[in-house]
């Protein structure tokens, strides 16, 4: 059974309407019955004339009986009304559509018209340019010719006899003849090679919309393009080809450069450079990198000359500028004061100063370089620096003696002359800057000035009183003697000595100190010598450079710049550098970074260079050594750079044939995790000079062993490696923490002074223990407790976890968020593995 259409239909049992049976056939010669039954479909056929020509049933004078089911008639007057609506609306906006579409194509028209008008004009216009050009050079030839014949005509009136005046008339008439046939010829060619190119300068294929607005907003030809463009022409035209003087250049060649930027010294193209270096059998794109050779070779091929350059010539930026007389003016003088340890040189600059900056150092030593400025009662203003006496800062008091003016030697009269007050004198005589003595303690019973004037004697050191010319006064810091006359004999030395310095300049100075804050990153104490250091400078500083973030003078005033002779901390710093080198102000950021990053290099192979043994004979003798010599190695952290360097140069002095200190790692700040992780490694002890392990590094100590140990005066640091590394086995204080308690807020309480709510947070406080005060895991105080209190009751001791009131002995700096560590010292009988 099918359709009409040809497809099979299902073959049905019985007469249609009624049910029936249809049987399937599957695959695999399965079967199955299925019950289909088929509906006639209903057709309604319209009877002729049922209705009236042109009117539906369903419209308003149709025939009722032919109108869909409940639909009346006003719903059908509706609908009706609703699509003529429809159509109208349709009509209106078909006619919308085609007046837009005209007035756009009207648009385009008028733009086309305009731009072909626009290219019409600037054509007239190079047209009009360039035969104004022509006619300028027609009428210059014109008048060279004119001159030459008119110089010919002079030198053969004057050169020919009488006789030859007929001839010399006649020559008009036979001259212009061969002078005008070139001319007629090149105006000629001049009109046939116009007639060529006057299409030249056409615009090709489609209109883009820079083109039709006149290139508003695009790249313009300069008016230098445009004449370049009517030379060539010109000379086109003219039938010659005229090439330009080549251009000589002194190119500057490092040791490598890059293809492009070898074309971009000579002024050349990329693509001939390429080419070049081709035809030399290299395959190389612009982006690789030359060797000077190859370089020089193809800087001589294109006719430039070769500057041979280094990477040391980035420093030339830098090269010092003499300063004329005109702009020199007088600075204040820097005066360093050195000498013994304990001779009282921090005390004398105190009564200098009249503030305590001993109380600030631990034990009363001076640790760090200060450098301060004095103003005088005259109204004269000193620049001091106040270098520490012992002997492991050789190499700072070193640095001072380079940067000062005058060096003040404090002697005391009753110690006499010492170790440490000859290698001051060394370092002054070394720096050629005058000494004036100050002979102190002259309070003392046992005073004796006369001895101390003899012995210098023995260093060559003549005091005025022995009839030389070094000034010497006797001074005491306790009582104030001598005070002002030490100040007269520094302002005479500086008068002597006519200090000057140009401010007006870029500014150079010297690092006394640097160290690495926590909450404000590197900081570097920076005495200017020369110019004018502001907020804002771009500087380079050894290996580190920067930009000038903050400026704080010796009175922790935020100022905006530093003129000569000023000690400053500089903020801003990427890395912390070493004390004693040497700041320069840059131009720019990228010459700043440059240098930087090649003095780093020139660092780094050095010390490559140092470490490594270069023969045979080297490594043998050194693996000899190191089999007989028994090491101890330690890792050394300090609070700033210069204690750091001078602990590592006081570890390298311990020592002998048998055993030798080894210094594995110096830093500045607190200790951390990769610390511990080295020692552990390593087998050593850490170091810490005012500076402490933080939670993480002291846990991971715990958990592996590794033993920190603690300092605040290098004295204890250097006694204690000393006699670790000799054997000396004798009992030693060791200190014990028993706790931590972190201060939560500060109270001012009536006759006990600023009081700190603390809460314990590990171990135990006891009133009878040592504290020490930390902000940012640097040690501010150490002392006892004046009291320890939970609620209104003076306790022993506070557990962990709870919460308690501590006052300090003679000591009231104290601040929300710092951290009271607690110990107890014990003797103990040491033991070396």
């Amino acid at each position: 059974m099918s359709d009409n259409d040809g497809k099979k239909t299902l073959g049905l049992r019985g007469g249609a309407g009624r049910p029936g049976n249809v049987k399937q056939s599957f695959s695999h010669g399965r079967t199955k019955n299925v019950v289909v039954e088929t509906k006639r479909k209903r057709v309604v056929v319209p009877k002729p004339g049922a209705s009236k020509p042109g009117v539906s049933a369903g419209q308003p004078g149709g025939d009722p009986s032919k109108r869909p089911a409940g639909i009346s008639e006003a719903e059908m007057a509706r609908r009706l009304k609703a699509l003529q609506a429809a159509k109208a609306r349709e009509a209106e906006d078909k006619q919308r559509r085609e007046a837009e579409e005209k007035a756009r194509e009207e648009q385009r028209q008028r733009r086309r018209a305009e731009a072909e008008q626009k290219e019409r004009e600037q054509r007239e216009a190079e047209e009009k340019a360039k035969a104004k050009a022509e006619a300028e050079e027609q009428k210059r030839k014109d008048a060279e010719a004119a001159a030459q014949r008119a110089a010919a005509e002079a030198a053969a009136a004057k050169a020919a006899p009488a006789k030859a005046a007929a001839p010399a008339k006649r020559e008009p008439n036979h001259k212009p003849a061969p002078a005008a046939t070139p001319r007629k010829a090149d105006r000629e060619r001049e009109q046939r090679g116009r007639g060529r190119g006057q299409n030249d300068g056409r615009r090709s294929g489609k209109l883009t919309l820079s083109q039709a607005t006149g290139g508003a907003g695009g790249r313009q030809k300069s008016m230098a393009a445009m004449k370049r463009k009517q030379e060539r022409a010109r000379q086109k035209a003219m039938g010659g080809q005229v090439e330009r003087e080549k251009v000589i250049r002194d190119v500057q060649l490092p040791e490598a450069i890059v293809v492009s930027e070898l074309a971009n010294r000579m002024a050349e193209r990329v693509a001939d450079v390429v080419k070049a270096l081709m035809n030399m059998g290299m395959m190389v794109t612009q982006n690789q990198t030359l060797d000077a050779d190859t370089a020089e070779l193809i800087i001589e091929e294109f006719g430039h000359k070769v500057v041979r350059v280094s990477d040391s010539d980035v420093e030339d930026v830098i090269t010092d500028v003499e300063d004329t007389e005109e702009n020199l003016q007088d600075r204040p003088p820097v005066i360093t004061i050195m000498g013994h340890v304990d001779h009282g040189k921090t005390s004398l600059l105190d009564a200098i100063r009249d503030a305590k900056v001993v109380a600030g150092e631990a034990g009363g030593i001076t640790q760090h370089i200060g450098a301060y400025q004095v103003t005088t009662d005259s109204g004269t203003v000193l620049s001091f620096l106040d270098t520490p006496g012992h002997a492991a800062f050789t190499s700072m008091r070193s640095r001072g003696a380079q940067v000062t003016d005058i060096v003040v030697l404090v002697v005391a009269a009753d110690d006499s002359v010492m170790p440490q007050t000859i290698e001051a004198i060394n370092h002054a005589k070394a720096a050629e800057v005058p000494m004036i003595v100050a002979i102190n303690k002259c309070d003392k019973p046992a005073a004796d000035p006369n001895k101390v004037r003899a012995e210098l004697l023995q260093h060559e050191v003549i005091v005025e009183a022995m009839s030389g010319e070094v000034q010497d006064v006797e001074v005491s810091a306790i009582t104030g003697q001598g005070l002002d006359e030490l100040l007269e004999a520094i302002a005479l030395q500086s008068e002597i000595l006519e200090l000057k310095a140009n401010p007006d300049r870029a500014a150079q100075g010297a690092v006394i100190e640097a160290q690495l804050d926590v909450g404000r990153g590197p900081v570097a104490t920076v005495l200017v010598q020369k110019g004018t250091l502001r907020q804002g400078d771009i500087f380079v500083v050894g290996e580190q450079y920067g930009k000038v973030r903050a400026l704080i003078n010796d009175k922790g005033e935020r100022v905006e710049e530093a003129g000569p002779s000023v000690p400053v901390e500089v903020l801003g710093l990427n890395g912390t550098p070493e004390a004693g080198d040497v700041l320069n102000v840059t131009e720019t950021d990228a010459q700043a970074r440059e240098i930087a990053e090649y003095r780093e290099k020139a660092a780094k192979d050095k010390r490559a260079a140092a470490g490594a043994a270069t023969t045979l004979e080297q490594l043998m003798q050194k693996a000899k050594e190191d089999e007989n010599v028994s090491e101890l190695p330690i890792l050394v952290k300090a609070d700033v750079q210069g204690s750091a360097e001078a602990i590592v140069q006081a570890m390298e002095k311990i020592g002998n044939n048998e055993v030798r200190v080894r210094v594995l790692h110096s830093g500045v700040g607190a200790i951390t995790e990769s610390d511990v992780g080295l020692a552990e490694a390593s087998g050593a002890p850490i170091m810490g000079f005012n500076v402490r392990a933080n939670a993480s590094a002291r846990n991971t100590a715990n958990q592996k062993g590794v033993e920190i140990r603690y300092y605040s005066v290098i004295y204890d640091l250097v006694d204690d490696v000393k006699a670790a590394a000799s054997g000396l086995l004798s009992a030693e204080i060791k200190e014990n923490f028993i706790g931590y308690a972190a201060i939560k807020d500060v109270f001012k309480v009536s006759n006990v002074g600023k009081v700190a709510g603390c809460l314990v947070t590990e171990g135990v406080a006891r009133r009878s223990a040592g504290v020490r005060l930390l902000r940012d895991n640097v040690v501010i105080h150490e002392g006892t407790l004046k009291t320890l209190k939970r609620f209104k009751d003076e306790v022993a001791e506070v557990q962990s976890g709870q919460e308690c009131g501590m006052a300090f002995e003679n000591y009231d700096d104290i601040r929300a968020d710092d951290v009271i560590e607690i110990f107890e010292r014990e003797e103990v009988q040491r033991t070396l593995d």
